[in-house]
Order: structure tokens, then C-alpha cells, then sequence
């Protein structure tokens, strides 16, 4: 017995003792990985110096031999985004200056561009693209450019929004900012060229910036700053337009733009050594300032403000453009903070970090969704509006709970929000989370205030919030006082679309009355679910018939909710059945996985992702299988179908609409009873208008709005 105890007290005094000296361990890595990262991107880089000696001789001057007829620049588009009307007089200038040189230009107001659509099709174009933009209070940009500016961030750091979305773009930005305001200084036109770096769109230039302080500004003036950096822009222009240049090598420092061809034999091998993006990459390392890191001014730190820091040290081509004695400095000087930083930071901090999210306390957030920008510009509501007619635009997408018990391959958060089987954070409480959300919604929703496209009137109702989806991220029902949560959105008018991952049984069976309580079930077997939930729970199976038993106990609004991977779990039509007699749920959605990039968590590609059509053919499979349904609803735009129980066709009519001001009828009646007045899902149905029925022409789009089509696109003559 004693020596046991010596052995455990010895293990207990091992532990401790590496627990009390825990950072010189994470010093102690940081610093290996440092001196190898040095090591091996020195020997990398002469590597390449080796293997490439006539790459240079082999490109000239850097640019492929122009052809006599080929139209090297089409034209010019200056942006501009004014508050005092100085961006607007240099636009107009330049524009005049370019003029002269036979070319077409086009000078933009930013609040009248549509960035979303347009700025795609200038990728192709062959229009070199100018953005003239100033840095307004805080280091907001001007009420004109607040939309552009936004929308170009939200791709930028958006997974779903493809790297290469701009690749083609040519481009040059000119920021107007003010020296005295150190903390803000032209934050916005640094942050614009860095978005649409980060999209990869192509330098022509370096970044150029005027400073309104006389006492500071390069040239005197913010004007004779303009003046200056207009002049090479021009030449650079003319250049381009002979075919002579090609864009901006990356290679840029302090308004020197030096193009390969003029570099001696030495630099010229130097530079050829890494390709024009890595070049690019490294300017944008060298030029952006702490505080462009950072990010904005906001209360909730996005997470392209961490993103970029870390990105920018996991990428070795980036360092091998530094010199060798920066990397002995910087590279371990990074790395180390960022490995004590990764140590140190709480993951739901790190959950704040998620692009467009708003962090609420210490584990809840608000996101607005894209089918809410839709159908503000009338665009078209989400599958939602289409199976249950809530209307998209009022609709807050949130959660009291970013944690989750799963790690699903499809997750469109790749795994960056933090999981666990129970809760162990600080709790916040419902009333501060539904405040803040709703708040934090709605200034979400002012910023769309002159967005081109927004219709006003439907601005003004968003504003006073009528849905509410719990199925942001994570697991809602994990939250310990979800029911509170519940009752108040519901006293607020709110409707309630709670989804669970089946992992929870008992807070299932505890769960006061939601508008709409779903499931979850994401394969029919133990073995798929284990492959594509990975859950957490050892016993995650019992666990999830368990939920879907309790499901079945509810008496209102039930759904089951079918995510299809192709190759995965398309084939269990049987055991789908079978899952299905458990839970007997009133609706069963049946929606097409949706691919969110690639991602080392998960080994999902685009080979996953169904066909319209076979989502459909599974469905009406599926339904040959379940007589007690039919297909009710479609909405092709999200690859999704529903079945509704046939207890919701009445005199042959399908009424899977909800009747929301019924149902906060007999919400109030059941809580004044004290939860003895009971209410079922047929007291609060509503007739499901003919354009979302299966089979319609709509093919479930709202025929009140319009539906959008890309202009490089066929017009849809189905309508749908």
C-alpha cells in the first residue's frame, strides 16, 4: 500500500510540477519550431536559387510577348467613397486625366454600386479598377462607402466565398486619411487593399495614401499627394495598355513601384524566384501596421483580425521574401507569441473570432443570414418562408450555446467552434443574451440603410424581430436555462425554431413549448452516424433514439431534418423508415449537404454534394416508404424538399404555414395555466399557398419578388 501511494505521490508531484512550469514548456517548443521553420525555409530558399537559375533570363522583362492586336485595358472605373466631397474630386479628376489618354472611364459612387454583383465581372472585364476612399470618425469609412466596405470584408473572410473570387481584377487604391488621428490613419484604404488581395485580385500599384496634415503629409498636401501618386498611376496605365507591364510584382515600398524589368540580373533571379501572389503576400506583410491587424473598431473581434496574424506565419513562402536576418528575429518572435496566445486564449473567445459573427457574453452569438439580405432586397426568401411562411427578413439567426456535442463532417464552421458532452462555461443569463442579440440584430440591420436594391418598407419591419432560428452553431438546448430563454423570446413576440442534435434526451423531454422543435438525423445507422456526426458521447447511439423517442412525446411542431452526402448515407432508405416510425415526426426536411471549402477537419468535397434532382429521387423513395406522407413544399434554390404528415392535408389542401399569432395565443394560455393548458400542432396551421406546393412552377420561390440572375448568366424562362 505504501509503495503505492509513494508512486502515485511521485506521478502527482511529476504532474504538478510540469502544470507549474507550463510556459517554459510552450517557450521551450515555440522556440524549436522557430529555429526549424528558419532552417528549413533557408534551405528551401536556396534550393530554389539552385533549380531555377534561367528563369529569369527565360521571362525578359517579366511579361509574356504582347500581341499586336490584343486589348490590354478596356477601360477604367474609379470608386469613390466621400464623406466631405474630396474622394469625389480627385475621382472626377483622375477621370479627366485618363480622359486624355482615349480611354473609356467611369467614375462610381460607392453607395450606388452593387459591389456583390458587379465587382465579379469586372475580374473580366479588362478594366483596371480604382478605388479612391476615404477614412472617416473612428476609422469607419464614409456613409457612402459603409455597404461596399462591408460587403467586401464579409467575402473576404467568408470560407464559402472562394479565394479566387476576384482573380483577374486589376486594381490600385489611393486612401484619404488624416495624420493627427494616428490610431485610424487611412485605416480603411489599407483594410479595402487587403480585401481584395486577400480575394486575389491583382495590384497594379502599391497602395498610395494622402494625408489631410499638412505638418505630415509626403508632399505638403493631401492634394499634391494625389497629384504625385496620379501621375504614376497614369504612366503605369500607359504602360499597361502598350502590354509592357504586368501588375504590380508586390515589390512596392514607400510609392516605389519597381516592375521586374527593371531590376539588375541579381534581383531579378531573387524575385523570379517566388511567384507574383508570393511577392504580393509579402508586401502585404511588410506594409500592414499593427493596428490593420487588429481589425475594426467593433466591440466583437472578427476572425480575420487572428486569421490573418497566424495565416500570415503558417505560410512559408510569405517568409522566405524576408531576409534571413529578419526571419532569425520576427519568425521566433511570432510564432512565440502565437503559441502562448493559442494556450492561453479560452475557445469561446476564439468562437468570437468567426467571420460576421456577433460574440454575446462568454458563449452566445448573433449572425445575420444571407436569406435575410435576400429577401431584404426582395430577392427571395429562404426554404423557411417557402415550407412554414416566416418571413426571412425578420428573422434572427442565433444561439444561446456556440458549444456543441458533435463534430459533423459538414459542419460550416469547420470545428472551430469549441464541443464538449456537458456545460463548464460562465453562464450568462437569458435576459442579457436576448437583449444584447436583439440589439446587436438590429444594428446588423441599419447597416443596409441606402444599400442598393434594400426596399425601405421592409427595412422598417426587420427591424422588429418575428423569428427566431436557434441553429446559428453549436448545440442550443446544451444552454441550462434554455426554457427561460424560450418563454422570453416568446414574450417578445418571437417565434422559436429550436434544432438539436439528438444527443440530449432528457433536456429534450424538459424543453417548454417552441414554435418548432427539430432533430437532427444525419444517417440511419450507427456506424454512418459515427462516420459523419463523430460524436462525442460514447453511447451516442442510445443516446440518439433515446432523443428521438422523446421527439415523439411532443405535441407540437416536430421535424426531422435529413442532411444527404452523397456516397455516405443516400442509401439507407430502410432504416431512414425505420428511424422515422420512432420519432414520428410531423414534417421530415430532406436538404442536399452544402459544401463550405475544404477543410483538414473533414474529408468533404463538392463529389458530395447532390443533385437537385437526386435529393428528389431519395424523396420520393423515401415516400413510397411512409404512406402517412406525401411531398408538400419545395424550394429548389436550396436543394431541399419537405414531406409533411398527411394530418396536415385538410379537405386536399396542405397546411404546413404556421398561424404565429395563434400560436403566441396559446403559448400565453399554456404559461398562465401554469403548463396545464396543452395545445397540439393542428391548433396553429395555416393554408400553404399554391407557389410553394410541390410541383408548382415556382418551384418554390416567392413569386412576389424577383428572382436574381447574374448578367453573365441565361435568363431562367421557369421563373424559378
Amino acid at each position: 500500500f505504501h509503495v503505492s501511494m509513494d508512486t502515485w505521490n511521485y506521478f502527482h508531484t511529476c504532474v504538478v510540477s510540469i502544470w507549474l512550469h507550463r510556459f517554459y514548456i510552450y517557450s521551450a517548443v515555440a522556440f524549436g519550431i522557430s529555429v526549424w521553420i528558419v532552417i528549413h525555409f533557408t534551405s528551401t530558399r536556396s534550393k530554389r536559387k539552385v533549380t531555377e537559375p534561367g528563369t529569369a533570363d527565360k521571362l525578359g522583362n517579366g511579361c509574356a510577348p504582347s500581341q499586336a492586336q490584343e486589348v490590354h485595358v478596356a477601360g477604367v472605373k474609379i470608386f469613390y467613397g466621400s464623406q466631405t466631397g474630396t474622394a469625389k474630386r480627385f475621382a472626377k479628376a483622375l477621370a479627366e486625366a485618363v480622359t486624355c489618354l482615349n480611354l473609356p472611364v467611369e467614375v462610381i459612387n460607392m453607395r450606388d454600386y452593387d459591389a456583390e454583383d458587379g465587382l465579379a465581372e469586372e475580374a473580366s472585364s479588362r478594366n483596371i479598377c480604382v478605388f479612391l476612399v476615404a477614412t472617416y470618425s473612428e476609422g469607419q469609412p464614409p456613409e457612402s462607402a459603409a455597404w461596399f466596405c462591408k460587403w467586401l470584408e464579409e467575402a473576404a473572410n467568408d470560407f464559402r466565398v472562394g479565394k479566387s473570387f476576384l482573380q483577374g481584377l486589376r486594381y490600385a487604391v489611393f486612401g484619404l486619411g488624416n495624420s493627427a488621428y494616428m490610431d485610424h490613419y487611412n485605416t480603411v484604404g489599407r483594410r479595402m487593399d487587403r480585401w481584395l488581395w486577400m480575394l486575389s485580385a491583382s495590384r497594379i500599384m502599391t497602395r498610395a495614401e494622402g494625408d489631410c496634415n499638412v505638418a505630415q503629409s509626403k508632399h505638403g498636401s493631401i492634394e499634391a499627394d494625389f497629384e504625385a501618386w496620379k501621375g504614376k498611376f497614369l504612366t503605369q496605365l500607359q504602360a499597361l495598355c502598350k502590354g509592357e507591364k504586368k501588375p504590380c510584382s508586390g515589390k512596392c515600398k514607400k510609392g516605389k513601384c519597381k516592375s521586374l524589368g527593371k531590376q539588375n540580373k541579381e534581383s531579378s533571379d531573387h524575385e523570379h524566384g517566388m511567384s507574383e501572389h508570393e511577392n504580393t503576400e509579402a508586401e502585404e506583410l511588410f506594409e500592414s501596421s499593427s493596428e490593420e491587424e487588429a481589425g475594426g473598431t467593433d466591440s466583437v473581434i472578427d476572425v480575420e483580425d487572428l486569421g490573418n496574424i497566424m495565416g500570415h506565419m503558417k505560410k512559408a513562402k510569405v517568409l522566405a521574401a524576408l531576409s534571413p536576418w529578419c526571419q532569425s528575429l520576427w519568425v521566433p518572435l511570432c510564432i512565440f507569441c502565437v503559441s502562448i496566445l493559442a494556450c492561453k486564449l479560452n475557445c469561446l473567445i476564439i468562437c468570437a473570432l468567426f467571420s460576421g459573427y456577433k460574440l454575446i457574453g462568454s458563449h452566445s452569438g448573433v449572425k445575420l443570414c444571407r436569406w435575410t439580405k435576400s429577401m431584404l432586397r426582395g430577392r427571395g426568401g429562404c426554404y423557411k418562408h417557402t415550407f412554414y411562411g416566416i418571413e426571412s427578413h425578420r428573422c434572427m439567426e442565433a444561439t444561446p450555446s456556440l458549444a456543441c456535442a458533435n463534430k459533423c463532417v459538414f459542419c460550416w464552421r469547420h470545428h472551430t467552434n469549441p464541443v464538449g458532452t456537458e456545460w463548464r462555461w460562465k453562464l450568462d443569463q437569458p435576459e442579457v443574451i436576448l437583449q444584447e442579440a436583439i440589439e446587436k440584430h438590429q444594428n446588423m440591420i441599419r447597416q443596409f440603410k441606402g444599400v442598393p436594391g434594400v426596399k425601405a418598407a421592409r427595412l422598417e419591419e426587420a427591424l422588429a424581430v418575428k423569428h427566431c432560428a436557434l441553429s446559428l452553431v453549436g448545440e442550443p438546448i446544451m444552454y441550462p436555462h434554455i426554457n427561460r430563454f424560450v418563454k422570453l423570446l416568446h414574450q417578445h413576440g418571437i417565434s422559436t425554431f429550436l434544432v438539436t442534435n439528438a444527443q440530449f434526451p432528457e433536456e429534450i423531454r424538459r424543453l417548454e413549448p417552441v414554435t418548432q422543435l427539430y432533430v437532427s438525423v444525419d444517417a440511419s445507422t450507427k456506424e454512418s452516424l459515427r462516420k459523419i456526426d463523430r460524436p462525442l458521447f460514447k453511447d451516442f447511439w442510445q443516446r440518439f433514439l433515446d432523443s428521438l423517442k422523446a421527439l415523439a412525446e411532443k405535441q407540437q411542431r416536430t421535424v426531422y431534418r435529413l442532411t444527404l452526402v452523397k456516397a455516405w448515407n443516400v442509401d439507407e432508405l430502410k432504416a431512414y423508415a425505420d428511424l422515422i416510425s420512432i420519432g414520428k415526426p410531423d414534417f421530415i426536411e430532406v436538404k442536399g449537404v452544402t459544401y463550405c471549402g475544404e477543410s483538414s477537419a473533414s474529408s468533404l468535397t463538392m463529389a458530395n454534394v447532390p443533385w437537385h434532382g437526386e435529393v428528389l429521387s431519395f424523396v420520393q423513395e423515401l415516400a413510397r416508404l411512409l404512406p402517412e406522407y406525401g411531398i408538400a413544399c419545395e424550394h429548389e434554390h436550396s436543394n431541399c424538399l419537405l414531406l409533411a404528415h398527411h394530418k396536415f392535408q385538410v379537405d386536399g389542401e396542405w397546411r404546413t404555414w404556421i398561424d404565429y399569432g395563434r400560436f403566441q395565443e396559446l403559448v400565453r394560455e399554456h404559461e398562465q395555466s401554469g403548463g396545464s393548458r396543452t395545445f397540439t400542432a393542428a391548433e396553429y396551421t395555416a393554408r400553404t399557398p399554391p407557389w410553394a406546393l410541390f410541383g408548382a412552377r415556382e418551384r418554390g420561390f416567392d413569386p412576389s419578388d424577383v428572382r436574381f440572375q447574374r448578367k453573365n448568366k441565361a435568363q431562367d424562362i421557369s421563373g424559378c
